[in-house]
């Protein structure tokens, strides 16, 4: 009897279904053997690892075009379902049957003959394949619904992360988790550009696998993810999660704006020490003051700062720093307070803030208020969305929107019910700064003179050698009653401040 021609057909995919299936080589090796002790010729095998839930393999679709042209009339494999698990493809395998152009379906693990009663069995293998394919895919989006319903992480853990056997969740690294906050706080004061900080986060031990920097690319998303915020991710949509944030909702906007305002890294140059450039404007033209070296005539050298206009169109001569300096310690010198009456104002502030009756529940309703009509939105945008209303793209932009309006009002009713009086915290630290301003009055370091001017002052300019700036009001009614101490011949920390004083004996 002479051997009966087939071509083997071996398959695996590397989808969730497949995992208990053996593999190409084991499948190989069984179906060798079969076709030795069944009497067959196998003319050619094809193997192929792709998934058989959708049309469109193309060793499959050689192997029936061959046997449609005549060069076999019979299929070995080791099961139905490695044929095919879409009807698209069952139905081409049933075709050649009833067409007679496959007279042999041979398979180790399952009984066909080509009969009615046979052909029925194969169909009902072949459903009972796709059955199987699509509750399991069925079965694996509901399980995904399930876990975003409860907020967990679907997925391997992003970097400052990691992942929970026990809880099926995401928990903060104790390690990375503190450095990713230490490089949003980094960009986020806008010194940073994208390499600068993949060479910042290279020295903290964050690279590729390779041992370099992370690339601009990588950067960017790690900036990006919302992750950090406590939000799970499926496909391009965002849900809220129930794992630890990272990063705070208004560190993340910072940076968020900062990304927003420069698509290049600023790198900035300082090949020279000067502390008050990029702070002074020319009071007579409004252009920026910058500093140089010069020589006196003695060979010493000095930095002058002056105006940045073309000479003859500006007045402004040059100013020496030292005398800049005086001009700005004068100025400290009218909103500074004594050590001793910014210590008893820093009491007092302690009595208020310990006194509180934490007023703000008002504001707190009103958050919550803003929160519910926020939720509401989303839930009408979902609905709207899920009605075929709006395109996808629309829905997901809104949606990102709107979850990030909430989190941010959920922070905000959570910093008023925990803090209450925001109001002390600000004048606290106006108070420290008259502190700070009456250190600075007789410092030496101008660089922290520099970056106090920068912090509380308004205006800065330079006209006619003189530095002026603005100051908060608080500051200016220091600096009025100081004037008025002069006027009348008396030091205000002595006098004028303790006879207002609420502490002051028979005051009222």
């Amino acid at each position: 009897m002479a051997n009966q021609k087939c071509f083997l057909y071996a398959r695996k995919s590397t989808e969730p279904d497949d995992k208990q299936v053996m593999s190409i080589p084991a499948q190989l090796v069984e179906l060798r053997e079969f076709a030795r002790k069944e009497n067959l010729e196998i003319l050619s095998e094809f193997q192929e690892s792709k998934s058989a839930k959708t049309p469109g393999r193309e060793q499959f679709a050689e192997m029936i075009t061959r046997i449609e042209a005549g060069e076999a009339s019979g299929i070995l494999a080791w099961h139905p379902d490695r044929l095919a698990r879409n009807s698209i493809d069952g139905g081409r395998v049933i075709y050649a049957v009833d067409t007679q152009k496959v007279t042999s379906l041979r398979f180790p693990t399952f009984w066909f003959e080509p009969t009615p009663q046979g052909l029925f069995m194969l169909q009902v293998a072949f459903g009972q394949s796709k059955y199987y394919s699509d509750s399991l895919t069925q079965n694996v989006k509901r399980g995904m619904r399930a876990k975003l319903r409860r907020g967990e992480w679907l997925t391997r853990a992003p970097f400052g992360y990691v992942n929970n056997p026990k809880t099926r969740n995401i928990e903060p690294h104790p390690v990375h988790s503190k450095i990713i906050v230490r490089a949003f706080k980094e960009y986020a004061k806008g010194t940073h550009g994208l390499v600068s900080l993949s060479h910042f986060l290279h020295e903290h031990g964050v690279s590729t696998k390779k041992g370099t920097p992370l690339g601009k690319a990588s950067i960017k998303r790690l900036l990006t993810n919302r992750a950090y915020l406590g939000f799970t991710k499926h496909y391009d949509e965002w849900f809220e999660g129930s794992f630890a944030p990272i990063i705070t909702p208004k560190l993340f906007e910072a940076v968020q704006k900062v990304l927003a305002s420069k698509a290049r890294p600023r790198r900035m140059k300082a090949k020279h020490d000067f502390p008050f450039t990029n702070l002074f404007r020319c009071g007579e033209c409004g252009s920026m003051f910058t500093a140089q070296w010069a020589t006196g005539k003695c060979g010493g050298k000095y930095r002058y700062y002056r105006c940045t206009k073309k000479k003859g169109k500006c007045a402004q001569g040059y100013l020496r720093e030292e005398a800049l300096v005086a001009e700005i310690k004068e100025r400290f010198q009218t909103i500074s307070l004594c050590d001793e009456d910014t210590d008893y104002m820093l009491k007092r502030v302690e009595e208020f803030e310990q006194g509180e009756n934490h007023s703000s529940q008002s504001r707190v309703q009103n958050l919550s208020s803003k929160l519910k009509a926020s939720e509401e939105k989303l839930d009408k945008l979902v609905s709207v969305y899920l009605d075929g209303d709006i395109p996808k793209s629309v829905y997901i932009k809104k949606k990102d929107e709107l979850m990030r309006e909430s989190l941010a009002l959920k922070e905000k009713r959570k910093d008023f019910e925990h803090l209450g009086n925001n109001w002390v915290e600000p004048l606290r630290e106006w108070i420290l700064d008259t502190k700070q301003a009456n250190f600075l009055s007789s410092s030496a370091d101008f660089h922290e003179i520099s970056s106090f001017v920068k912090k509380v002052g308004t205006n800065p300019t330079v006209r006619d050698k003189s530095a002026r700036f603005g100051a908060p009001v608080p500051s200016e009614f220091v600096a009025e009653r100081r004037a008025l101490g002069k006027v009348l011949n008396c030091d205000p920390n002595d006098t004028e401040l303790k006879t207002h004083s609420p502490a002051s004996p028979g005051s009222g």
